[in-house]
């Protein structure tokens, strides 16, 4: 019996609070360890995807390289040409001359009929076509120049040279074989952008710009951008410059131009999962804990209201002998002074048994003068108190009208007061005060004792909370109870200090909504 006593109700608190503690560490440990490992594995996939771009990078500057290559292999073939008409040119030119002997005429006429790539259109002044060479067959039936045939040669200015009686002019186009490479040259740049902004290995999300950052020349991997809205891609590209480095290629037609890139979808959705998997497990272990308290209370108020009525019952026997002995102490002559105090004494023990029995059913509040029940309590505890401990009650001088049970909450302020005693140790001063507030009422109980620490403030309301060696911790939890559930109110610790004193606030509404 000894070891049950040494565990109190502050004890079992405790070890629960601990149990809490340790639960929520290992929780933490838990979550801790889960960001950890996600961390390494988002740190590893951003790292083989970075690795990726890199070698996309690489593979993508050579094939710039083979590009500008390309490019340069199609600027010479197209200067050739342009020499090769420039030749073509001169030899019209010398073939008007007169002193041209046999050699070197046939020397021009080999030069001229070597051409067979080179479109070429000779013609007068007046634009008649005087010769052709290397013109498709949709343009044989044209005389002069004119039409379809000269729009197709309208690319380049023609070439003016003077012969006896005139001028003549050379017009010309690309050869079919420079057409064919610079289609080619079309095809690759269209394939590099292409293979630049899909780019299948690395998924990530590219841009291209050009040298002066504003426009999009291709992109890809983006969603949600509506490209024909120029807000929205401005927007784009300023969100990407401050992404990754950037990489510049060089391309022909667009020059110096610029590639950004930014995560992957994929890698991105990775960072934010384990938040979003751990906010989901708090919320689920949120709603747990709420429906378990819920059910908790629920079997606790079941508990409250089986011991409470059978506290009830029990009291009901001794307390009907009880006032068979006061009658025969009556008869037998004792001094009226003991007759009262033991019939005042039988009366509260009535009231007592009254509240147990009320525990679980709907209270009858009253709109009453609360002032009368609270001087009832104290004139009972100053008989039954130590002399050490005075009694001070401020009321205001109207009487104070508020919905209330007077038998219930006469109990809340006694039991505020008997651990005011204990917390003074027998001896000090109490003070109750009543204040008439529009819409509420405010009761407020000091005293001078050891005072609560702040951690405890809220925890001495739970049940089976108590500092005292021996106790159940009920009282200030049935007070709670009594004041918020039954009266609609609150029950709290305004303020205490420790080795100062404690005061205990009771709130009042004038007008109860409660459903009784």
């Amino acid at each position: 019996m000894s070891l049950i006593k040494k565990i109190t109700g502050f004890q079992i608190y405790s070890r629960k609070q601990q149990w809490k503690l340790y639960l929520l560490g290992f929780a933490a440990l838990i979550v801790l360890a889960s960001l950890y490992y996600a961390d390494i594995m988002v740190r590893k996939i951003a790292r083989d995807e970075r690795q990726r771009v890199e070698l996309w990078v690489d593979a993508i500057r050579k094939r710039e390289s083979l590009l500008r290559d390309s490019e340069r292999l199609f600027f010479v073939i197209q200067n050739e040409e342009a020499e090769r008409v420039e030749l073509i040119k001169q030899v019209y030119d010398r073939l008007n001359r007169d002193d041209i002997d046999q050699g070197a005429l046939t020397f021009y006429t080999n030069i001229l009929y070597s051409n067979t790539t080179i479109p070429l259109v000779l013609t007068d002044e007046e634009g008649e076509v005087i010769s052709t060479s290397n013109l498709d067959q949709r343009f044989s039936h044209y005389r002069k120049m004119e039409g379809e045939l000269a729009d197709y040669l309208s690319k380049y200015p023609p070439l003016r040279f003077t012969i006896i009686g005139g001028h003549r002019y050379i017009y010309y186009q690309d050869s079919k074989v420079f057409t064919e490479l610079r289609d080619i040259m079309n095809d690759l740049i269209d394939t590099f952008l292409s293979d630049l902004v899909v780019n299948s290995s690395a998924n990530v999300p590219v841009i291209v710009v050009d040298a002066a950052r504003h426009e999009l020349i291709a992109h890809g991997n983006i969603q949600g951008v509506d490209f024909d809205n120029e807000a929205q891609v401005q927007d784009l590209v300023s969100s990407m410059k401050g992404k990754n480095r950037y990489l510049e290629v060089n391309l022909p037609t667009y020059g110096q131009c610029y590639v950004y890139y930014t995560n992957s979808f994929l890698l991105t959705q990775l960072r934010y999962y384990p938040i979003l998997q751990l906010l989901a497990v708090s919320i689920l272990l949120f709603v747990a804990y709420v429906l378990f308290s819920i059910a908790r209370n629920a079997e606790q108020n079941q508990v409250w209201v089986g011991m409470s009525k059978e506290t009830a019952h029990q009291l009901g026997t001794p307390l009907s002998s009880l006032l068979a002995w006061v009658e025969m102490l009556k008869m037998k002559g004792v001094d009226d002074e003991t007759i009262q105090e033991i019939t005042k004494d039988v009366q509260r023990l009535e009231n007592i048994t009254e509240r147990f029995s009320k525990i679980g059913s709907p209270p009858k509040l009253t709109n009453s003068n609360v002032v009368l029940p609270i001087v009832e309590v104290l004139e009972y505890m100053k008989k039954r108190t130590s002399s050490k401990v005075s009694f001070r009650l401020a009321t205001p001088d109207e009487d104070v009208i508020v919905p209330h049970n007077g038998n219930l909450l006469g109990w809340v302020v006694e039991n505020i007061i008997k651990n005011a005693i204990d917390a003074m140790k027998g001896k000090g001063q109490i003070y109750l005060s009543i204040q008439d507030n529009p819409g509420e009422v405010f009761i407020d109980i000091s005293d001078d004792g050891k005072g609560i620490p702040q951690s405890q403030q809220k925890a001495i309301f739970n049940p089976g909370f108590t500092s005292k060696k021996s106790g159940w911790g009920l009282g200030l939890s049935l007070s709670k109870r009594i004041v918020e559930n039954y009266h609609g109110g609150k029950l709290f610790v305004k303020h205490s200090l420790i080795n100062h004193g404690t005061t205990f606030r009771i709130i009042l509404k004038k007008t109860n909504g409660l459903a009784l």
